[in-house]
């Protein structure tokens, strides 16, 4: 047993020793070989071959991997370290409050939506639309130091909102904070938006388009609305917009911005007399005008014209029986007075001529010339023409004494030289050669009302050129508006609702093939008037009630 023993112990003993030099040896052909020590392993003889059980096969003899030059990581002898957290955002109303603002000023709604206690389900759409309908551009916000109070609190701040067209618009409002699971959350309610929007009031943006017009009257103000005039007058239309911001339903107007003023251009054109003309011509079917001028200055104080291409300035229609005013002058200045007595018969020849007849064929006899004048006879003043007119008389008062001539100015106007009885006939009645535009009878109208014959004029003085001024005869001046206040009192326009002190003359002139004009045209106070209807029928029966409807309005 003993011996047993001691070969055991002597086997271990070799072992141990066999063991020693095996690692003495590794260590050796460790420290010889550096990068190339499988060369210096080949070439010694002896125990270095005993390293066969290092190149054991691999099985299926995949081929090795190319050696790689990057050298192999070196494990780290310490744990990898693992990533700090974010801290968490500290708590409190003040730091909420400004998380909340922040999130406001920079529009996102979803994180202001993440600090609010129950937020309503239109949060976002509520601050989309307010932006909207407002058109706030931008926002700023200022807050100041929260005041706490248990688990409430609040952070007062101002703000200024830039709104398209209106500019900066400051407010002031207050932010209430509570705790709410142990955290502070924003209350939030509309009046945090503004003020103004708490109990259910609403905010709203008003635009009221107002007239900027480049052309203005001679007060310094935009026409009137559907003047009528825009044939003459250039730039009536132009516009700006009022803008306001409304507290809805008390109305207040908490910011607002006025369209600027334009400096347009003053005319001669009266605020009151337009306006009452435009609407004179409300409801006339026919084309129409009503020019009016001043009778001291000649200057036009109103224009409303439905004749299209400037018609009441420019056109050229035959004037009917408001002529007999130019004829009555020129017959006056023969001698005759309003009360001299003329015959009236409901029809008359002339001498190898044409005849002539009265509306209706009325036969008045043998009546002072006023009276004759007011009822419009015809068949009188075309006599009366034949007898005392003749060799240019009435031409020459037309033409020198009431513009019927070519000549510079607004106005348009004209008869010609009468070849026959027959042509002088139908001028002294305003047919045949003589025309004229509404201008140019307000024109006859004025002359008669102030004595002296002056030419419109649109600006406050005549232009370079314009025809002298031509005084009437004063007794011509004052038998003429006797013979015309005649017309409105027991004459043709005794029915028209004329208003008292008016004084006029009616017209109705004929047209080839179509239905006739319309005429009156008259003075009252320092205004005289033309009133052309165009194919409107009898001068009586529609002009002059359109004129009556202008003079009550002013």
């Amino acid at each position: 047993m003993d011996a047993m023993r001691d070969r055991r112990f002597l086997a271990l003993i070799a072992v141990a020793i066999a063991i020693t030099l095996f690692g003495l040896y590794a260590l050796v052909a460790g420290a010889d070989g550096g990068d190339g020590g499988d060369t210096a392993e080949r070439a010694r003889p002896g125990p270095a071959r005993t390293r066969v059980m290092e190149l054991s096969p691999v099985p299926d003899a995949e081929p090795e991997p190319a050696p790689s030059t990057v050298p192999p990581a070196v494990p780290s002898a310490l744990p990898p370290t693992p990533p700090t957290p974010a801290p968490a955002p500290p708590d409190g109303p003040g730091p909420v409050a400004a998380r909340y603002f922040d999130a406001w000023r920079a529009g996102d709604l979803t994180a202001m939506a993440g600090l609010v206690a129950g937020p309503p389900a239109d949060f976002a759409e509520r601050h989309r639309r307010f932006g909207a309908e407002l058109r706030v551009t931008s926002i700023s916000l200022v807050p100041g130091p929260p005041s706490v109070g248990g688990e409430a609190a609040e952070v007062p701040f101002t703000g200024a909102r830039e709104v398209e067209g209106l500019g900066r618009w400051e407010f002031a409002s207050v932010l209430r904070l509570a705790r709410r699971d142990g955290s502070w959350r924003v209350l939030w309610s509309p009046e945090t938006l503004h003020p103004a929007l708490g109990g259910g009031g609403t905010l709203r943006r008003r635009e009221t388009p107002v007239a900027r017009p480049a052309t203005l009257t001679r007060e310094g103000l935009p026409f009137p609305r559907d003047s009528r005039a825009g044939d003459h007058y250039t730039g009536l239309d132009g516009t700006g917009t009022d803008v306001e911001l409304v507290a809805e339903p008390s109305g207040r107007v908490l910011l607002a911005a006025r369209a600027p003023e334009v400096p347009g251009t003053r005319t001669t054109i009266s605020l009151a007399v337009q306006a009452a003309a435009a609407r004179a011509l409300d409801g006339v079917g026919q084309p129409a005008a009503i020019v009016a001028v001043d009778v001291p200055t000649g200057q036009v104080r109103a224009v409303a014209d439905t004749l299209g291409v400037k018609g009441a300035f420019e056109g050229l229609y035959p004037p009917g029986s408001t002529f007999k005013t130019v004829t009555a002058a020129a017959l006056l200045r023969t001698g005759l007075t309003p009360d001299s007595p003329v015959p009236c018969p409901g029809a008359y020849t002339i001498p190898g001529g044409r005849g002539f007849g009265n509306d209706g064929g009325a036969d008045h006899g043998t009546v002072p010339l006023s009276t004759a004048f007011a009822l419009s006879c015809n068949t009188t003043f075309a006599q009366q023409a034949h007898e005392r007119l003749r060799d240019g008389r009435l031409r020459a008062e037309a033409a020198d004494r009431f513009g019927f001539r070519e000549k510079p100015g607004a106005s348009t106007c004209r008869i010609r030289d009468a070849v026959t009885a027959d042509d002088l006939g139908a001028d002294a009645i305003g047919q045949n050669s003589v025309l004229a535009s509404p201008l140019c009878m307000a024109e006859v109208a004025a002359a008669i009302a102030s004595g002296t014959w002056r030419p419109a004029i649109t600006a406050e003085q005549p232009p370079a050129g314009a025809p002298a001024p031509v005084p009437l005869d004063e007794g011509v001046a004052a038998g003429l508006r006797a013979m015309m206040g005649a017309v409105v009192t027991r004459g043709t326009a005794a029915q028209a609702g004329l208003p008292p002190d008016t004084a006029g003359k009616t017209g109705t002139a004929e047209v080839t093939g179509e239905r006739s004009h319309a005429w009156f045209i008259g003075y009252r106070g320092d205004l005289a008037f033309a009133v052309l209807v165009r194919n409107g029928g009898s001068g009586a029966a529609v002009a002059a009630p359109v004129a009556a409807r202008f003079l009550r309005a002013l």
